[in-house]
């Protein structure tokens, strides 16, 4: 029997990660693992309560109340969770890996132990790589990659037109077959009306999911930073949210038009909300997802001209980030994604106007969103619903729960556990996080990728 260590006892340097072996969990005979004395918060089910859980086989085989110490099978792993929580393995809908291309930005490898760390158990991946996610061979040879040398699962979204070039439209039936979750044109909206909506009208034939960046080009013109008073006092250029507000806006009406599933990949402006919520109203195919950093930090954060926080979409005012936040808790916006965003000293360090846009987010995604259910913003189960359930919904994976049959992707976390953010811990390749010395509540103690233990929070 073993016991995780207790959020009460633990201080700095009492504990450290140790990381699991490459991914082959289906295939391994690992012993059982039983949890007991948890927090068992399983959006799907609608579940949050006191009980326990046995994974077997790879897969979720009891959960309830009804699981206590002795309910494991011998030689089963045994955790006294002692009120933490236990919840699905988060499943992240916007991670760029940097691989293949930008290697010395980040590899499949090097997102995998960061996403371990902080209870991600399935990457969604752009397609934003040299060469394109454009073709079977590329989902192919991602897919074949992620095996080989990642830790938690890894899907593939393919690039909805040829080159992200927003003009000829990719094999969306093909490139389905093969294993792309969805299609868009990652970094890079979709400008010409009419490609948008013979993309949907396409993407409906196969039920596939279009996720798209509203955000018009022309009206960010040179804008680094939100249009407001914050952007005048800095002296940048700002981006109006009415960038995103008629983009969002056209693609909408595109879908009553076209027909076909349409995900908005990032919102940042309280005003789409409106727009967002009466397409829902009208019972459009509609969705939408926000990045941590929009939900957290606000346009204040630059302070001092910080590059690590220049980001697409921009951080924007309060006013704008308390109205997402709303939006979030009464579930008008479905999901929360890092938007892993990997970039190195070359493309940060510069002048904040000079500098490129990202952030690196897997490892602090679930410790940064715990501040709003700190807060009484957000209720826990809430929380995992946008970052594991949902997702696994919208993309068909049969993840994102703990009903028994199902795989067995699981996180166990403290909700209490205090920690800093150390930029020379992290495990990404890349350091561009907005989270640089921050004071987090809340840690992964434990992620299991197919019932195979691939990240432990333990004591010495």
């Amino acid at each position: 029997m073993s016991e995780e260590t207790k959020s009460s006892n633990v201080k700095p340097g009492d504990v450290k990660p140790v990381w699991g072996a490459p991914e082959r969990f289906e295939r391994e005979r690992v012993a059982p693992i039983g949890f007991y004395n948890a927090r068992i918060v399983d959006p799907a089910a609608d579940r949050d309560e006191r009980g326990g859980l046995l994974i077997q086989a790879g897969k979720i085989a009891d959960v309830g109340a009804h699981l206590g110490p002795d309910s494991f099978p011998a030689g089963a792993d045994v955790i006294d969770a002692r009120g933490s929580v236990v919840a699905p393995g988060l499943i992240d809908m916007r991670v760029f890996t940097g691989e293949p291309g930008f290697e010395h930005r980040e590899t499949i490898a090097s997102a995998s132990r960061a996403a371990a760390a902080g209870g991600v158990t399935t990457m969604i991946c752009m397609p934003d790589t040299d060469p394109v996610i454009e073709d079977v061979a590329m989902v192919d040879y991602v897919q074949r990659l992620a095996r080989g040398t990642s830790l938690v699962r890894v899907r593939p979204m393919a690039a909805l037109t040829r080159g992200l070039q927003g003009s000829a439209i990719t094999e969306i039936g093909l490139l389905s077959a093969a294993g792309a979750v969805a299609f868009t044109n990652g970094r890079r909206p979709i400008t010409n009306a009419q490609t948008m909506r013979r993309a949907l009208t396409y993407a409906r034939d196969f039920d596939a999911l279009i996720v798209h960046h509203p955000e018009d080009p022309d009206l960010v013109g040179e804008g680094v930073m939100h249009e407001g008073e914050m952007s005048t006092r800095l002296g940048l250029t700002g981006i109006p949210a009415e960038a995103e507000t008629v983009m969002l806006s056209r693609d909408l009406k595109l879908v009553g038009l076209a027909g076909g599933r349409y995900h908005a990949a990032q919102l940042s402006a309280a005003r789409s909300l409106t727009t967002l919520r009466r397409a829902k109203e009208r019972g459009l195919p509609v969705t939408a997802g926000v990045s941590i950093n929009n939900l957290t930090l606000n346009e204040n954060d630059i302070g001092a001209y910080r590059t690590f926080v220049k980001l697409s979409p921009p951080l924007r005012s309060e006013e704008d980030r308390r109205g997402l936040v709303e939006a979030l808790a009464d579930g008008l916006i479905d999901v929360i994604v890092s938007s892993h965003d990997p970039q190195d000293v070359e493309t940060k360090r510069h002048p904040f106007a000079e500098a490129e846009n990202g952030a690196i987010g897997l490892e602090t995604l679930l410790a940064a969103a715990l501040r709003l259910y700190h807060s009484d913003d957000v209720p826990l189960i809430r929380l995992i619903d946008a970052l594991s359930t949902r997702p696994a919904r919208m993309l068909g994976l049969n993840g994102g729960s703990l009903q028994p049959g199902r795989p067995a992707d699981v996180i166990h976390l403290d909700a209490d556990m205090p920690w800093i953010v150390d930029l020379g811990a992290l495990s990404s390749r890349s350091k561009n996080t907005p989270f640089e010395d921050a004071r987090m509540q809340g840690r992964v103690l434990r992620t299991i990728v197919a019932g195979r233990t691939v990240y432990d929070y333990r004591s010495l």
